[in-house]
């Protein structure tokens, strides 16, 4: 990949400074111009550039993000318009889309300047309501506010009514976010090689209550009927904002919308089954991490967490 330009994402509050000096003394050493939205101009050396983040999306060759599982997200989302590669730096607990740890960070560089890596696509959800059209790369969920009752919502896919759930959530997922909140309610994990959205309803009461695989050109349609109360949006784990009794929440798939630099894709992905599997141990993560190697331990002792 031809880089002249390379923008980074920082973890929102966690301190990346140290990582970011490496991204921006490679490129340096290289001629490649390190770019960071304004908002985090204050964070970095005073030399690097900064932008408005919409002029970043639409000017980089790539992305490097610098922290999390959910600061990836965000750099996916950022470019979600106008897919380039993205290397995620795993800087707190090991996580399933960030690969590399800080130590390898100057090698991976190196590796995405000589395009000796391969890319793999990630779908993405594009939703709609009355007053948002955003997009998500694990899920989006409309979940109960305690006080306010159960969810009651219709279901209808490719405009045919689909059926009815009754339930705390109902959690629309890709492939990718399957081993996320839909993993947490019962649902399946999905490869992230499928073309699909899985719909998950968590504590169904009444109507749907088993997970349900959609096709990847399927329209799905979320409408709330009388007693929904106020539930709330989630588009990927963040609040998204309140709903209210006849909303409608639409929700399709745009494949390949996120491109993530893999530069050993069979050890990640085999390191990322271990990992889901140790999460149904019996274990609190202080007694799991002293059973597992360094990385491994480090991981369980962020409590099973793959947020930034």
């Amino acid at each position: 990949m031809a880089v002249q330009r390379i923008g980074v994402v920082l973890h929102p509050r966690n301190d990346v400074s140290g990582a970011a000096a490496v991204v921006h003394g490679w490129g340096l050493r290289h001629g490649v111009e390190v770019v960071v939205r304004d908002e985090d101009r204050h964070r970095l050396a005073p030399d690097v550039t900064s932008m408005p983040e919409r002029d970043l999306a639409d000017c980089v060759d790539g992305l490097i993000s610098l922290g999390g599982d959910g600061t990836m997200l965000g750099a996916l989302r950022l470019v979600a318009r106008r897919p380039v590669p993205i290397l995620g730096v795993n800087l707190g607990n090991v996580g399933f889309l960030a690969e590399i740890d800080v130590d390898d960070l100057s090698g991976a560089l190196d590796r995405l300047r000589a395009g000796t890596y391969t890319l793999e696509p990630h779908a993405a959800l594009h939703v709609r309501t009355a007053n948002l059209d955003t997009m998500v790369f694990n899920d989006v969920a409309i979940a109960r506010v305690p006080g306010s009752g159960p969810l009651r919502a219709t279901l209808t896919v490719d405009g045919r009514r689909y059926g009815y759930l009754r339930c705390d959530a109902v959690i629309v997922a890709t492939p990718t976010g399957s081993t996320a909140y839909s993993y947490a309610a019962g649902g399946p994990v999905v490869s992230p090689a499928a073309i699909g959205m899985l719909v998950t309803p968590a504590s169904p009461m009444n109507g749907i209550s088993r997970p349900i695989v959609l096709g990847g050109d399927e329209q799905l349609s979320l409408e709330l009927i009388d007693g929904a109360g106020r539930p709330a949006l989630e588009l990927d784990g963040a609040l998204g904002g309140p709903l209210e009794v006849g909303d409608q929440v639409s929700v399709s798939l745009v494949r390949e919308a996120g491109l993530v630099v893999r530069l050993d894709a069979s050890a990640h992905h085999t390191r990322n089954r271990v990992e889901l599997s140790l999460r149904d141990l019996p274990l609190l993560p202080d007694e799991l991490s002293e059973l597992l190697p360094p990385r491994e331990g480090r991981w369980a002792r962020g409590g099973y967490n793959d947020k930034p």
